[in-house]
């Protein structure tokens, strides 16, 4: 296959680099407007009970969490007959806008405390706006223009959550604009240290550029076919990034050392496609498989990485064997021009290897076999140590925090957690179904039973308000809102942030709590519970589904069973500890101010570890792939493990270190971002892959198989015969 491509790519080498134009152009014209058709949300599974109660509060009582949230504010105070006139004028104007369904706030539900600030300057008004996110965000488009600033006279801010994903939006393509127009100048500058010439060093940010583009053209058509969150764009084409360059790279990298031994053109190219590009191939298909791992979750928000990133990882692969190739044909010499750096000739040794056995990487490998059990140990207990924070992990939905401080929804949702006295906005919903209608004698005694329950503010429902157990607000004609047939619901209202610890222990409480018909419980805390049990349900059958994939792969390119299982540790241990460090960094609050402002939430989102674990799990054995296939090489010409091991890492370690350090570059480029799980994300995949690297490449790797000696080859006959007859080979 290998050698057919090489025929095609130099034989047809101008016609693959005009067809690789034409993508250009195209990609670029279909797939640039994509951000505006991606979402911000995703993160509840359609098939839990807080997500079939929110349908339920919507076709029902057409009601539900509030999304579009004033904040009011007067210096004559909430309270003066001028001002409790112009709030409910305000909260009537509301109500009867098109597409808002319900609209309440402190005049219209009676002076209701809880809704006024503690200096009584302040007031809110809540509203829910009907249809799905796209007409929520039309609609919120239209309002937040009309009562921005001044309304009826008196102040006004707008906030809530179609704010906050309105915003996230917006952040996320103005931070993909910034990120790439640092990374690329950053990249080049060190580009020109590892190619040590113009020409070459701007090879791979050719790949990288029609790899982005066409990953843009490929998310702007899923679009068409299902919903792909916003975030997917930033690091799916932060990834394909990375990967182009990585695989530019390994094959520049080897076309080199042919040319250096004196093949022709042709012939390097040939050579350079039938083992580097057989890594690269098997490289994306292990970054493919792991990201596949992300299917098994019922969020669009992590499919969507999937739909994206396996894409990315293949296009990455393809560009990199197609049009790297025909480029290496067509420029042949002069991929040497413009040097800015001496490069030292290699000696070639042990039969005109082209490698010297005396740098770094090999005397680094020879000297962690000399003493493996102490290197092992050591740098197994670091890991171990800077895993250890991950124990501690507290999970949550994201919200407006998640949102740079000059964000007005984070400004808005501050004030209102500051300055009220309950989480107005984070209310539950408990819906009973099989109520004998308006009246029911056995609501109110539950709705006492919910008051009492510790971190509840208040319960509001048919029967009145409840606090503490007792009844203190009698119902209204407002009352009424609460009930639909022979179906009604109580508004639990949180006295702490629903988004955390407490509110999931709330949630637990009354799912607890004997009830007298049927209950269902919705609202943030119940859905940030019910997400976090999803998946986890769902995740050992990923993580079934990484290992078992990763094993195979690897399998079938070494035919050993025990160098796949030691990958699989390997990386684990590693990861362990970049989650580690997130947790002391972002939950605990260490890298505030030190990676940009962020509000300390003491949770991180819930979908960053395992996005994390994806993600760098595939880039991970990718770094793996690199550094066995050049092991087996020399092991399968030499049969000598020790010198083998040596011999394969002093080819890769530079290599694979400039890799890490340029995809370290391109995901550390999310540190400009102002959305913080962005931020968490970037610093994950540059630590881990800087991590692998170095710490597990240079000194774990040689450690473990000078320990095993021949046993890293070892597999039962049956096996051995298997990969005789489907394993990896070079053809």
């Amino acid at each position: 296959m290998f050698a057919s491509l090489a025929r095609f790519t130099c034989r047809r080498s101008k016609l693959v680099l005009y067809l690789s134009g034409a993508l250009l152009v195209i990609a670029g014209a279909l797939g640039g407007g994509v951000i505006q058709e991606l979402s911000a949300g995703g993160f509840v599974d359609d098939s839990t009970e807080s997500a079939k109660t929110a349908k339920v509060m919507d076709d029902r009582f057409r009601a539900g969490a509030p999304d579009f949230v004033l904040l009011i504010s007067d210096k004559r105070g909430v309270d003066s007959p001028a001002v409790a006139a112009a709030g409910a004028r305000l909260t009537e104007r509301v109500a009867h806008e098109p597409g808002v369904e319900q609209a309440a706030s402190y005049w219209s539900l009676g002076k209701a405390e809880p809704l006024r600030a503690k200096d009584g300057r302040q007031a809110l008004l809540m509203a829910r706006i009907s249809g799905d996110e796209d007409r929520v965000q039309n609609t919120f488009k239209r309002l937040e223009s009309r009562y921005e600033d001044r309304a009826e006279g008196l102040d006004v801010r707008v906030g809530g959550n179609a704010l906050a994903d309105k915003e996230m939006s917006e952040t996320t393509e103005k931070d993909l604009i910034k990120i790439e127009a640092v990374t690329f100048p950053v990249l080049l500058i060190v580009m020109l240290f590892v190619f040590r010439s113009v020409v070459a060093a701007l090879v791979p940010l050719m790949v990288s550029g029609l790899t982005i583009l066409s990953v843009l053209l490929v998310i702007r058509i899923l679009t068409l076919f299902t919903e792909v969150s916003a975030l997917a764009s930033n690091v799916t084409t932060g990834l394909g990034l990375g990967l182009a360059i990585d695989y530019s790279l390994i094959l520049i990298k080897r076309y080199r050392e042919e040319r250096g031994q004196g093949a022709r053109t042709d012939q390097a190219i040939a050579t350079t496609l039938r083992t580097a590009g057989r890594t690269v191939l098997f490289s994306a298909v292990t970054v493919t498989l792991a990201l596949g791992a992300l299917l098994v979750f019922p969020f669009y928000f992590l499919r969507s990485f999937a739909y994206a990133g396996i894409p990315t990882a293949l296009l990455a692969a393809f560009v990199s064997l197609t049009f790297l190739p025909a480029l290496l044909k067509v420029l042949d010499h002069r991929i040497e021009k413009g040097r800015v750096l001496r490069r030292r000739t290699p000696k070639a040794v042990d039969g005109g290897s082209g490698e010297s056995g005396e740098g770094f990487w090999h005397r680094l490998a020879t000297g962690v076999m000399r003493f493996p059990l102490p290197v092992a140990g050591a740098v197994t207990a670091l890991l171990l140590l800077l895993g250890a924070p991950f124990l501690d992990l507290r999970l949550s939905l994201p919200d407006e925090r998640v949102l740079p401080a000059e964000s007005q929804a984070r400004q808005v949702g501050g004030d209102i957690r500051d300055t009220f006295p309950a989480q107005e906005t984070q209310a539950l919903n408990v819906v009973l179904d099989g109520t004998s209608g308006p009246g029911d004698r056995k609501v109110a005694p539950y709705a006492e039973r919910l008051s009492k329950l510790g971190d509840v503010s208040r319960v509001d429902g048919e029967a009145g308000t409840f606090a503490h157990g007792r009844l203190v607000q009698r119902p209204s004609a407002l009352s009424a809102r609460f009930g639909s047939g022979h179906s009604t619901y109580l508004s639990v209202v949180p006295s702490h942030q629903s988004l955390s610890e407490e509110g999931r222990a709330l949630v637990a409480d009354i799912r607890a709590l004997p009830a007298p018909y049927p209950v269902q419980v919705g609202g943030p805390a119940a859905e940030l519970t019910d997400s976090i049990d999803s998946m986890n349900a769902r995740l050992p059958v990923a993580l079934a589904v990484i290992a078992a994939s990763s094993f195979t792969v690897l399998f079938l390119f070494t035919g050993s069973l025990l160098l796949p299982l030691k990958a699989l540790v390997l990386n684990c241990l590693s990861l362990s500890a970049t989650l580690g460090v997130l947790v002391w960094g972002f939950q605990d609050g260490h890298l505030e101010g030190i990676v940009g402002d962020f509000v300390v939430t003491d949770s991180i989102t819930w979908t960053v570890p395992v996005l994390l674990f994806c993600i760098a799990f595939g880039l991970s054995m990718d770094y793996e792939v690199f550094l066995l296939s050049r092991i087996k090489e020399e092991y399968d010409r030499t049969g000598d493990n020790v010198a083998s091991v040596a011999r394969g890492l002093e080819r890769t370690g530079s290599m694979i270190t400039a890799a890490a350090v340029l995809i370290a570059i391109v995901f550390l480029g999310f540190l400009i971002s102002g959305i913080v799980y962005l931020k968490a994300i970037g610093i994950g995949l540059a630590l881990a892959v800087l991590m692998d690297a170095t710490l597990v490449r240079g000194t774990l790797v040689p450690a473990f198989m000078r320990l095993v000696g021949k046993g890293n080859w070892w597999a039962p006959k049956p096996l051995r015969a298997l990969h005789a007859k489907v394993g990896l080979r070079e053809k």
